[in-house]
């Protein structure tokens, strides 16, 4: 009973009215796996968490638990993870954005006879960890790259891009930006790329960040960030100041999709509750039947997401239900198809 109303106030909290009629994974079974996210207030710790539930009811009969700090804080992560390992036994997944502090506590569950699974952001090699789930970012940088590029005025070949990092130093944002930066020294080795600028993480510094970096840099031709909230904030800076630079960004908060459809941002999306699904799939399905997890990196693809597509995304994100439809065609791939499981040694 404990288990189920931990689980029916994790989907309230998250999705609110949407949704909570779809929350029916947390089940009295007699296994029980569980989801450690880096943050659970934002937008793509959201997704995955929604997604590793929906992957586990479709198992059926095990129990989940979810959690994370209510901010990025390694410590506090690392001690909802040492205290999972010991309720959730049949399998523990991890978003984490500090990994060197995961390194010991990682080695000692799976020691201990806990799988553990590595979703997003790879953890450190000595961590132990065989399965990581999560996009190729440095493809994913070129792709926004590539949208932004397609958007600037025919016969561009010189000017100013300005490229911020929310996180600098976490290795998915990092490789996304250098994702951004190749394709555009490629495409167009004159403009003058800035960057990647720290934009923090913190909604309401990053909103400040960009102010300024926007105010140092009015005549660029784009402002590119890397993670979500960068999106929302641009965004709204360029509709406040009626900019015709173009804007650039990841994931899909609410907010971000309001502003591709008005216009104001590209985004490309990293697919998060594929990730959170898989890895729910497979943890649940490990302790259930036993089947052997895959070793490797699981790759998830991304989707560029402009003013052709975006009402299709806001159509499938209107529940957990609607979710899991859409994509249940590309969970199946991803998890049938040897293409889709890579080397670890491949991580990008």
């Amino acid at each position: 009973m404990k288990n189920r109303i931990f689980g029916l106030l994790l989907v309230l909290v998250l999705i609110g009215s949407s949704g909570c009629t779809e929350q029916e994974g947390d089940r009295d079974g007699s296994h029980t796996v569980g989801f450690v996210v880096a943050n659970k207030q934002l937008n793509f710790s959201q997704e995955m968490s929604l997604g590793f539930i929906s992957g586990v009811d479709l198992v059926g009969d095990v129990s989940y638990q979810v959690d994370g700090p209510n901010i990025v804080d390694g410590p506090r992560q690392l001690s909802l993870f040492r205290d999972m390992v010991t309720t959730a036994r049949d399998g523990i997944s991890v978003f984490t954005l500090t990994p060197d502090l995961f390194v010991e506590p990682m080695a000692e569950a799976i020691a201990a006879g806990v799988p553990v699974i590595a979703v997003d952001s790879p953890v450190l090699p000595s961590a132990g960890v065989r399965l990581f789930i999560g996009n190729d970012s440095y493809a994913l940088g070129r792709l926004l790259a590539r949208q932004v590029i397609a958007k600037l005025p025919p016969g561009t070949v010189s000017g100013k891009i300005v490229l911020g990092t929310s996180s600098p130093g976490v290795a998915v944002l990092d490789r996304r930006a250098k994702g951004v930066r190749d394709e555009i020294k490629e495409k167009l080795p004159q403009v003058t790329l800035v960057g990647p600028v720290d934009t923090k993480q913190e909604v309401e510094a990053n909103l400040e960040a960009w102010n300024s970096l926007v105010k140092a840099n009015s005549s660029a031709l784009a402002f590119i960030g890397t993670g979500d909230a960068d999106g929302w904030n641009l965004a709204g800076i360029r509709r406040r100041d009626k900019a015709g630079w173009i804007a650039g960004a990841f994931d899909i908060d609410s907010r971000s999709l309001a502003a591709v459809k008005a216009g104001d941002l590209l985004l490309v999306s990293p697919e998060n509750f594929i990730k959170g699904a898989v890895a729910g799939r497979l943890q649940a399905g490990h302790a259930k039947t036993g089947k052997a997890l895959p070793e490797g990196w699981l790759v998830v693809p991304g989707l560029a997401i402009d003013e052709s597509n975006v009402d299709a995304v806001v159509a499938r994100q209107a529940t957990i239900t609607t979710r899991a439809q859409a994509f249940a065609g590309q969970i199946e791939a991803i998890l049938s198809d040897p293409a889709n499981l890579r080397p670890m040694s491949e991580v990008s």
